[in-house]
């Protein structure tokens, strides 16, 4: 069990969908996509009709078992925004930050109890390759009015007592640490209180086809296990799981992401490893780590391996590897030797919506009455809020700043068909961490993948 969704502070479940019932707006998926498009469109028209249709519980996958950065990122960091959207990183990144500032602000509105803390983030060098790579990465920042603050080894170590630490580079004010779930939970709630219709355990089986009826102008039907909906427009949130838009499925690809929680920490404990001013920390390899402090003071520590299973396969099985818990506690112990009695208590894994890209992306169908926004990633926790606009955006059909953007307009490259898709995400992980283990050089497989707009950067 996920140590956020363990908590007795769940709500308790929404009814699902029985009979047949008509919105203005339909949202699938209740994860962070879905719970926000459904707030943002019922506050600018508390007269439209939404219903949100969640296939378990609002909050059950990805959006509740995330390590809770809420990042201003739209791009998923500077070096992949600058790389694919140079002529538009800058307004990206303006956009970005707006969307943390109005989700700190909803959260505020709301009374949404989520633990919300403006941290920032510290990315910390643990190679002497790593420590050029942040010198980079600052000096790339500074060139587009970016504020980053640089810590050598005494600094960064004063900051949080890790040994393995060479460098930081801190993002004082582009990210925010949340309880993930408590934040989907806080979400539900706000939409229920506008009056959305939320139904849980209500898996979309399908949407009509509106080519077959002849009609292009008529609502869309979406078909439940007990019930339907006849919507005049639907915005999909599905993200790692597979899209009723069927052409969209090769975008993406479901990687687990594997993660340990620590029982909570002694004052003494506490002062030993300092982090005082508790910021979310990130490796710079490529098999990078992520890792804050909860509420309660306990570590939560998570990464390292990105598993693909053959055939997209996601299934409740898979949330457990022996192996990889075992090497994130080593890691642990690596990065914090002064707390190698430490126990866990929860171990889980949850499914990362990857694209080639490594941001999301968008689509519009059924002649601009579906919208769609997937594949975030592992950035979701905030960039979920300005998929939702841009969904909104495009189901509106105005053009506005967002629909403008190529970031928008333009889709990542698709996944291969299996066994290539497979053979090429195994290639690759290997390839990636042998890069770590030589100092960052990046063989041809990658250096390819460079050339062709699929490179891993993050």
């Amino acid at each position: 069990m996920p140590f956020w969704l363990d908590d007795p502070a769940a709500p308790p479940s929404a009814p699902p969908l029985v009979g047949r019932i008509r919105a203005d707006l339909t949202v699938v998926g209740g994860g962070y996509t879905g719970l926000w498009t459904a707030l943002l469109a019922k506050a600018a028209d508390p007269g439209r009709d939404v219903v949100l249709l969640e296939a378990d519980r609002c909050g059950w996958a990805a959006s509740g078992r995330n390590g809770g950065f809420c990042a201003a990122s739209l791009t998923h960091g500077l070096g992949n925004g600058i790389d694919r959207f140079p002529t538009e990183f800058d307004a990206l990144h303006r956009l970005g930050r707006q969307n943390l500032d109005d989700i700190e602000t909803t959260i505020a509105g709301h009374s949404i109890e989520c633990g919300f803390e403006r941290t920032g983030e510290l990315s910390v060098a643990t190679e002497p390759y790593q420590v050029d790579g942040l010198a980079d990465e600052i000096e790339l920042a500074e060139q587009h009015g970016i504020a980053l603050t640089y810590l050598d080894t005494e600094a960064v170590r004063s900051e949080v007592h890790s040994p393995s630490y060479l460098a930081g580079l801190w993002d004082r004010d582009g990210c925010a640490l949340v309880n993930p779930a408590r934040l989907a939970w806080g979400l539900r709630r706000a939409c229920e209180d506008l009056g959305i219709r939320v139904h849980e355990h209500t898996p979309v089986d399908d949407l009509a086809d509106v080519a077959s009826t002849g009609r292009v102008d008529g609502p869309i039907t979406l078909r439940t296990p007990h019930g339907e909906v006849r919507s005049d427009r639907v915005a999909l949130g599905t993200n790692a799981y597979p899209s009723p838009i069927k052409r969209l499925r090769r975008y993406i690809v479901p990687v687990y992401d594997y993660v340990l929680m620590s029982e909570p920490l002694s004052t003494e404990q506490m002062q030993s490893i300092g982090w005082e001013r508790r910021q979310g920390l990130g490796g710079c390899g490529n098999q990078f780590l992520y890792y804050r402090l909860s509420q309660d003071d306990r570590i939560l520590f998570g990464g390292y391996d990105a598993v693909y299973h053959f055939g997209n396969r996601i299934r409740p099985a898979l949330e457990q590897r022996k192996r990889t818990f075992h090497t994130l506690a080593s890691l642990f112990v690596e990065t914090f030797p002064q707390l190698d009695d430490v126990r866990f208590t929860h171990s889980w894994a949850g499914t990362i919506d990857t694209c080639s890209r490594f941001c999301a992306f968008f689509d519009r169908s059924h002649d601009g009455r579906v919208a769609s926004a997937a594949g975030y990633t592992g950035l979701g926790v905030g960039a979920s809020r300005f998929g939702a606009q841009v969904m909104l955006d495009l189901l509106s059909g105005e053009v506005t700043e967002r629909t403008r953007l190529e970031f928008v307009t333009k889709k990542p490259l698709p996944f291969p068909p299996e066994p290539l898709r497979y053979a090429g995400i195994e290639l690759t992980r290997w390839a990636m961490a042998r890069a770590d283990r030589r100092g960052g050089r990046r063989n041809l497989w990658l250096r390819t993948l460079d050339r062709m707009g699929m490179g891993f950067d993050s």
